[in-house]
This record gives C-alpha cells, sequence and structure tokens, in this order.
C-alpha cells in the first residue's frame, strides 16, 4: 500500500495539522487543505479535484467517491484498497496539491 503520509508531506510548504480529531491528519499548503486522510489506519483519502474531473473519476473507479464529508463538486474520497492503476494516487493528491497552490497569492506559494 502506498504511504499516502509520505506522499502528501513530500510536497513542496505542506504542513500537518490536526484540526478536527488527532485521528484526522489534515494536510495544507498556503494554510489551505489539499488532504485529509486517518492518522494510524489510513483506508481512504480525501482530496481536492477539478469539478469537470470529478464525475468521470467517480464514475471511470469504484475506489474514488465524491467526497465524503467535503463538497461532492469538488472534493474526491479515495479508498486505499489497492484498486487503482499503478500511480494514479500519486497523480490526485499531486493534482489536488497543485489547484490550491495555483489559488494561492504569489507571495504564499512554496
Amino acid at each position: 500500500m502506498t504511504d499516502v503520509h509520505a506522499l502528501c508531506a513530500a510536497m513542496p510548504g505542506a504542513t500537518l495539522t490536526f484540526p478536527f480529531s488527532e485521528e484526522t491528519a489534515v494536510y495544507k499548503v498556503g494554510g489551505k487543505i489539499f488532504a485529509l486522510t486517518g492518522v494510524d489506519r489510513a483506508t481512504s483519502i480525501n482530496l481536492k479535484a477539478e469539478p469537470q474531473d470529478v464525475t468521470g473519476l467517480v464514475e471511470t473507479y469504484d475506489a474514488i467517491s465524491r467526497g465524503y464529508h467535503m463538497n461532492k463538486k469538488h472534493w474526491i474520497t479515495v479508498q486505499l484498497d489497492g484498486g487503482l492503476p499503478e500511480g494514479l494516487l500519486e497523480e490526485l493528491i499531486e493534482d489536488s496539491y497543485d489547484l490550491i497552490v495555483d489559488k494561492l497569492p504569489a507571495r504564499d506559494r512554496p
């Protein structure tokens, strides 16, 4: 299984926070959330996605659903059970990160 914590923490300027509970790891860049996942037993991860991509991802992959407890138009939940093609999880984490960074003022970008 891919270590989602390592992938998220490796993003430039990423910080790990716990604003909701000690069991929920929240990764931010520039003070904005790009990923949420469990701390000890990460079985899924919530990631930001382009609204036009959300529907296609949900319809294509059984391991991807609309964001759990998130805005269903902008967020996806990815099950970490190995049901995705090689490299797709990494790509989705990078895309989520890039969506946040692209909207940050230049002075706040890593």
